[in-house]
């Protein structure tokens, strides 16, 4: 009877397990069904889960880091226009001698004009010409300016006409700083020059290009973008315009991969760009005995912005940045297609689910442990019961030869 006690207690743990599901197990992370499930603490941190289909990728792409979808103006360089601490040269033709610049006397002299000395754009934006007084500079072109001052003295000069060129170029500069070779300000091109020519200007940068970001930052708004994106993606290469500043800087970027991958640990990107099937890859793909394909999950946050686009419901979320869990189905073959459009951003983290069958294989590996604890004992008791009835039959049977009278005579 105790032991008939025993094994119903068994029975009875078994049975608790059973109910309770992999809660009573040990585990590497949130069973498939817990993150579809969402949150069952109040208190925790809500989350987002989203199915990744190629609409999410479509999304995903069009707001990954990148200068061309932050600065949309594809046209060519803008016109040098003056600035403030601008030296300019300014230059005054008159069709013949005797006028307001050129004497009587000077009238063999070739070209008949004067240069002024050269001068700076003044705090208020403007530069002096004698006769036409202040002629504004500031946010003109050299042509403008000319016009200004034939305008100015046009009733005073005989047909005037006036050159003025940029002698040293103080307020239209580009700079470039950070992790280059040569961090350097330089006068703006007026031919032109693109985000590379700039940083080619300052030295290159220092550090492999996998792990280079460049930042512009542009009339107060900032975007950045991988140096890959600069040389792999020619849209990204936009034009640098005066005033721009380029930063470049360092920046090593990780993944996370652990539940049931082949490896788990931080693995680095070691490359400008890295998909989610890449990032499968470098921690050894998916473990064969453990792994459910169709609940692999992606960790994330994203802007509130990038989260409407999505389709989420940002109202109960606080704060600008959204916690999402992405779930790719690599069940599905054309999950790999997905997964190799689907770009991993610095700090991920890739959790892939433990299959279903593995839960329920702990479940009987426990209750198989749990039986042995109590049949061993119960099976050593029978056999040394056992072995005493079989000694005790064997001594009755020699006590009775033993015993019994001869036969015959």
């Amino acid at each position: 009877m105790a032991y008939l006690r025993v094994f119903t207690g068994v029975l009875a743990v078994g049975a608790m397990l059973a109910a309770g599901g992999c809660a009573f197990f040990p585990t590497s992370g949130p069973s498939s069904h817990d993150v579809r499930a969402g949150q069952s603490d109040a208190e925790s941190l809500p989350y987002a889960f989203v199915r990744v289909t190629p609409q999410v990728v479509d999304v995903l792409g069009h707001h990954a880091p990148r200068l061309a979808g932050a600065f949309t103006d594809r046209r060519g360089p803008n016109q040098i226009r003056f600035g403030i601490g601008d030296v300019v040269s300014v230059t005054i033709f008159e069709s013949a001698a005797g006028g307001l610049f050129i004497p009587l006397e000077a009238g063999t002299r070739p070209g008949n004009f004067i240069t002024l000395p050269n001068q700076s754009v003044d705090n208020d934006g403007n530069i002096s010409v004698p006769y036409a007084g202040t002629v504004r500079a500031q946010g003109r072109t050299a042509v403008e300016v000319q016009r200004a001052i034939v305008d100015a003295l046009k009733d005073r000069a005989l047909e005037p006409q006036a050159v003025v060129a940029l002698v040293d170029q103080r307020a239209s500069s580009i700079s470039v700083l950070g992790d280059v070779n040569a961090p350097a300000r330089f006068p703006a091109s007026s031919s032109g020059e693109r985000i590379l020519d700039a940083i080619t200007r300052a030295g290159g940068p220092k550090f492999p290009a996998y792990e280079t970001f460049v930042m512009l930052e542009r009339g107060g708004k900032r975007a950045e973008t991988p140096f890959g994106a600069l040389i792999y993606e020619p849209a990204n290469n936009v034009y640098a315009r005066a005033l721009d500043t380029i930063y470049v800087y360092r920046e090593p970027r990780t993944f996370v991969a652990f539940g049931a991958s082949g490896q788990q640990g931080q693995f680095p990107f070691d490359a400008w760009r890295v998909s989610l099937a890449e990032g499968m890859g470098k921690a050894g793909g998916l473990n064969d005995t453990l792994a459910d394909p169709a609940s692999v999950f992606l960790y994330r946050g994203e802007t509130r912005n990038v989260a409407e686009r999505l389709g989420i419901d940002t109202r109960p979320f606080a704060g600008p940045i959204i916690p999402v869990i992405y779930n790719i189905n690599v069940r599905d073959p054309a999950g790999y297609f997905l997964a190799t459009n689907f770009e991993l951003r610095n700090k991920d983290v890739i959790y892939t689910s433990n299959a279903a069958t593995v839960e329920s294989s702990k479940f009987l590996n426990y209750l198989r442990l749990l039986t042995a604890t109590v049949d061993d004992p119960i099976r050593a008791a029978t056999d040394v019961y056992t072995l005493r009835n079989v000694s005790k039959g064997a001594a009755t049977a020699v006590t009775t030869v033993v015993t019994s009278p001869p036969i015959g005579p």
